[in-house]
């Protein structure tokens, strides 16, 4: 059998330097290329010492993909209550992670909690509305 990994993985953006100062300023994720093209960027970041492992940051929707002017509106409605997109991180120290991130001004979902299925974690909201969650290795 194949030998498959992950090697990136996509979030939309709103706004292409909200999500600098976040992934890269407040998470520490390298940036790994930021292509525009019009008034559109697609941003590719991804944590120190994982080279293969990347978020792309890419526009939520590019004109001439057959998407309405309604599911538009959707998109950017579900974005705003940030349930259409997530990515889970992990970190060694789930409790220092936190407090860097909401001393950061990092948009608070959920304090480090143990969840009823064994894991521990907490969550925040991109400046898009994404979903990060971190989860406290063992």
């Amino acid at each position: 059998m194949d030998h498959l990994t992950i090697h990136s993985s996509f979030l939309p953006h709103l706004d292409p330097d909200a999500s600098l100062a976040f992934y890269r300023d407040l998470l520490g994720f390298e940036v790994r290329d930021d292509v525009g093209y019009g008034d559109l960027r697609w941003i590719t970041v991804g944590p120190a010492g994982q080279p293969g492992i990347s978020i792309v940051l890419e526009p939520p929707v590019v004109d001439g993909c057959g998407i309405t002017d309604d599911e538009r509106r959707t998109i950017g409605e579900l974005m705003s209550k940030g349930v259409f997109a997530a990515v889970t991180l992990a970190t060694d120290d789930l409790d220092t992670t936190f407090d860097r991130l909401q001393a950061g001004g990092a948009d608070v979902v959920q304090e480090p909690t143990r969840q009823a299925w064994g894991v521990r974690d907490c969550a925040f909201r991109d400046p898009s509305g994404n979903l990060v969650r971190i989860n406290e290795l063992s």
